[in-house]
């Protein structure tokens, strides 16, 4: 069975080694490093959809309001994981949209966890929400 068919869904995609460092006393991943992998293809959709560029151009980005994780399986060194995020179009609204994330984990051809993260369009020069600009949401929807 191959890891594909799960990560179907998810158009941005990481992949990466479990470190032995990563690892707990209770001998498998630490749980904040769900939120680090989160946070990795997090980025790289931003990259993708060129949000990051707007706050440079406009002082308004991205902000993370919440997150959550659901804890699958556990992982453990040596493994790799292939981490995706998407972000569904009924989950954008006019300043804020849901960011859905998968970790899975080749060893076991598993789902490892899933989460979600609510993403704000912000304004860092007047410390307020701004509405999501037009092109990000159109680049989102065209992933």
């Amino acid at each position: 069975m191959s890891a594909r068919p799960l990560l179907s869904d998810f158009p941005v995609q990481l992949e990466r080694a479990i470190e032995w460092g990563h690892m707990d006393a209770f001998q498998h991943v630490n749980n904040t490093v769900y939120f680090r992998f989160f946070e990795m293809v997090r980025i790289e959709l931003f990259k993708r959809v060129g949000f990051g560029t707007h706050l440079e151009n406009m002082d308004v980005g991205p902000i993370l309001a919440s997150t959550q994780c659901r804890y699958r399986i556990p992982l453990t060194f040596p493994d790799t994981v292939t981490i995706g995020a998407r972000v569904a179009p009924d989950e954008i609204s006019e300043d804020r949209f849901v960011m859905r994330y998968i970790v899975v984990s080749h060893a076991h051809q598993a789902v490892a966890a899933t989460g979600d993260g609510l993403i704000v369009s912000y304004n860092y020069q007047q410390r307020a929400k701004a509405p999501l600009p037009a092109q990000v949401k159109d680049a989102i929807l065209a992933l």
